[in-house]
Formats: structure tokens, sequence, C-alpha cells
């Protein structure tokens, strides 16, 4: 394994929803940020013999939350990410450069190359004996590459919703069990 991930095991690691967070914020109206959280996060990390390592997330598009119901509501219908339709968004690793965690990230069926600069946190065992490791990482999409189009102008120009959102993840995973 290299140095750089010191402390992985090989194995399928476990997502911990209750220790993670997937979060974005989006510029608002032209003069200030709007920030939200996905609540149901599933993932796992792979690693392999030597530099292998691979993640596969999955966030489920109903538990939305930006602090305003009917912000969230309004983020759930058709207008944005259509939880009916598309209930989940993805991500799935395609290799691993230095700091960066190249892989392919969809939303409403759309697929997209995307690129995160992310740091390993480390690894060590909690008070309860688990095992686990830490990483954080963040990237920045045009959302309406991904279908994410809505938009409202506002009278003193520009639109109310950015199309860059910057996408932060704060992920742990809990080793593989002994069998």
């Amino acid at each position: 394994m290299s140095e750089q991930f010191d402390g992985l095991t090989p194995g399928v690691w476990t997502l911990d929803p209750a220790h993670t967070s997937a979060s974005f914020t989006v510029r608002h109206a032209g003069i200030s940020k709007a920030r939200g959280r996905f609540g149901d996060v599933e993932g796992t990390l792979t690693v392999g013999e030597g530099q292998d390592l691979s993640f596969k997330a999955v966030m489920k598009t109903a538990t939305i939350s930006t602090g305003n119901e009917d912000r969230d509501n309004h983020l759930r219908s058709g207008d944005f990410f259509d939880v009916e339709t598309y209930p989940e968004i993805t991500f799935v690793s395609t290799k691993v450069e230095g700091d960066e965690l190249h892989g392919e990230l969809t939303i409403r069926d759309t697929t997209r190359p995307v690129v995160l600069e992310f740091t390993y946190e480390g690894a060590a065992t909690d008070p309860f004996g688990v095992y686990r490791a830490g990483f954080t990482g963040e990237t920045k999409i045009s959302r309406k590459e991904f279908g994410l189009t809505w938009n409202a102008a506002l009278e003193t120009g520009g639109v109310l919703v950015a199309d860059d959102v910057r996408i932060s993840i704060e992920a742990e995973f809990t080793a593989p069990t002994a069998a």
C-alpha cells in the first residue's frame, strides 16, 4: 500500500452515514450563498493491493435539506431533482492521481466526468474498537450540464440561481470485518 494511504487494509470498507456529509453551495440572487446537504448517503471504499482505491457513493435526492421547507420542496420537484423519476445521485471513481479523485457523477440520468480535490485524513480505531478511515473532497460543477436548468431572471439583471455548484464531501468508512 502506498505511504499516501497508510493504514488502509485491503477489502471493501463501508461508508458510515452518521459520520459523513455530502453538501453543496450555490450562489443565490448574486448576493449570497444557499447551502444544502443530502441526509441519506451510502457508499463503499474498495482498497486493493498497491495504490488501488475506488469509491462509490449514492445520495438519495428526496433527502435534500437546505433548512427551508419551501426551497427543499422546490428542489425535489421536476424543476430540479425530480425525485420521483431520479431518486439517486451517484458517484463512481475511475482513478486516483495524487490528490485528485477522478470519477463519473450522475444526476438526472446525465453522467459527466468530475475531479474532486481530495485528502486522506488518516485511519484510527475508535473507543468502541471500530477501525475507521476518513476522506474529504471538493469539486465544482455546472448544474446546467446535468439538466438542472430552472432559473428566474432578476429585475436588477442576472439570475436567481448561479450555474456553478460547489460540492463538498466528508466521508468516514469502517474497515472490512474479519471473516
